[in-house]
């Protein structure tokens, strides 16, 4: 008896290292959009400022299926433990930067650690706990998820007008410290590693070379074209060489198999593409009412948590939606309505309503959480159930890619449409000091300014909603009409 209370103990200790780990690493991106307006102000980065979040997404996509195979080997603990140290000391090394391009390393060396915790966090709830008591246990972790997604925006927002944008930052340090010592002390494992596992290292050199010269080409658009081509280039040589390589190897990063049920590749490229339009709102809802309708960094972050709040609501109502309605259906009304509210945003002038910003994010909350987790739900059930893991996988690198690459290249229409309104004395600088609640009141020039960033968001908008017109289409051509039971 003792001894089955000192196992559940255990257990408890793991999973409270576990929540805080969740919502530790997903917080980071919802607190991390509000503030981004006043660290672009502050560190004079607009011409950067898709970077800020490129970097944490990018790793993401590159070290998640390595760390996964790592784990098999080395143990779960080791490399969890390991991504949880990293993770806090790049939270550390991000508060303390002193200018933009210290910030975007920094938040690299975030994500190589966040690449570890995020994924692992399932993989160990799988290891010590039952099959029967799993379901309950992923519910209550992802509340962590859920959490992050509902007080982050109001923790940035908080930090942002009373201290600083560097307190986002430093606030998961502690956090850090916390969870690295309750996996020390309460999570212990016996590694048996397997030997026959191959490890793909070509298919993670070929996917890394494909996705950073992928977004370095994104980058490069508005500024280097030339130099864009040239990386775009590469991007399809050596996206062709992973699928070429992948299709040989014994036990591959990225199975070709998995792809040969359209309905399959659908799911995941409507949960890719989702994922993009996903990113465009998060960062520049906040950008567009704190440079031009100068609210605080608070209230705009409220916009976000509207979304979050819908996303967490609807997301109940999948199961009895996939069971009396086809998938196809209920994805190709959502994503239509969703289409319909960014399409007002490209029409929006400055007299535009705050509170319709509110009403396009609640309706994209409702449209994400429903297609999104029924993208999750449909890509398991159509592969056996020995490649269920990878599919997870697959639509995690997916989603990480589409925000990854939307990032991107919001970030270089923001800044082509900037620089091409540039005249006399409105420099790309003084632009830069209105994208901020704070910088917005002692700027000059706000008249002819203020259109300019206008038209740029519209431009933004606009690739928002092509993306969206893309991912109604797919959904259109799914063959799939059978009612998931």
């Amino acid at each position: 008896m003792a001894q089955n209370q000192t196992i559940h103990n255990k257990r408890w200790v793991i999973m409270t290292a576990v929540f805080i780990a969740t919502f530790m690493t997903s917080v980071e991106v919802t607190i991390v959009t509000t503030a981004l307006p006043s660290i672009i102000s502050e560190l004079h980065g607009l011409a950067y400022q898709s970077w800020i979040m490129s970097a944490y997404l990018l790793t993401t996509a590159i070290t998640t299926p390595i760390y996964g195979k790592l784990a098999d080997t080395l143990g779960r603990r080791n490399v969890f433990q390991w991504g949880v140290i990293v993770f806090t000391i790049g939270s550390f090394l991000s508060g303390l930067s002193p200018s933009i391009l210290f910030l975007i390393l920094a938040r690299a060396v975030q994500e190589i650690g966040a690449g570890a915790v995020m994924p692992l966090t399932f993989t160990i709830i799988a290891d010590i706990f039952s099959f029967e008591q799993r379901a309950n246990v992923l519910a209550l972790n992802n509340t962590a998820w859920g959490l992050s997604a509902l007080v982050g925006p109001l923790i940035g927002g908080f930090l942002v007008d009373h201290l600083s944008w560097h307190w986002v930052f430093f606030v998961n340090v502690p956090l850090g410290m916390v969870v690295a010592l309750l996996v020390w002390l309460g999570y212990h494992e016996t590694v048996q590693p397997d030997h026959q596992l191959l490890i793909d290292w070509l298919g993670i050199v070929w996917l890394t070379v494909t996705l950073v010269s992928l977004l370095l080409g994104i980058q490069s658009l508005d500024t280097l074209p030339w130099l864009a081509l040239a990386l775009l280039l590469i991007t399809i040589a050596a996206t062709g060489l992973l699928v070429r390589h992948e299709r040989r190897f014994v036990d591959p990063l990225i199975s070709p198999k998995m792809f040969h049920s359209r309905t399959f590749t659908i799911q995941i490229l409507t949960a890719t593409i989702l994922s993009g339009v996903l990113i465009g709102y998060q960062m520049y809802f906040p950008i567009w009412l704190q440079s031009l309708y100068r609210v605080s960094a608070t209230t705009a972050g409220l916009v976000v948590t509207s979304s979050s709040i819908m996303w967490l609501t609807a997301s109940f109502f999948v199961g009895k939606l996939i069971a009396h309605f086809v998938p196809k259906r209920i994805a190709t009304t959502l994503i239509g309505v969703m289409l319909l509210s960014y399409l007002s945003l490209i029409f929006a002038s400055q007299a535009f309503p705050v509170w319709a910003f509110y009403l396009i994010a609640m309706i994209n909350g409702v449209g994400m959480g429903v297609v999104v987790s029924m993208n999750t739900i449909l890509s398991q059930h159509l592969v056996p159930n020995e490649m269920v893991g990878s599919a997870t996988s697959v639509l995690t690198l997916g989603r990480s890619l589409g925000q990854t690459v939307m990032a991107g290249v919001y970030g270089a229409i923001l800044n082509l449409v900037i620089r091409l309104q540039l005249h006399g004395s409105i420099t790309f600088s003084r632009v830069n000091n209105v994208i901020s609640s704070k910088g917005a009141v002692v700027v000059s020039n706000r008249s002819l300014i203020d259109p300019i960033i206008l038209t740029a968001l519209h431009m933004v908008f606009v690739g928002v909603v092509v993306m969206l017109v893309v991912v109604f289409v797919i959904n259109i051509f799914d063959p799939n009409k059978k009612i998931i039971h």
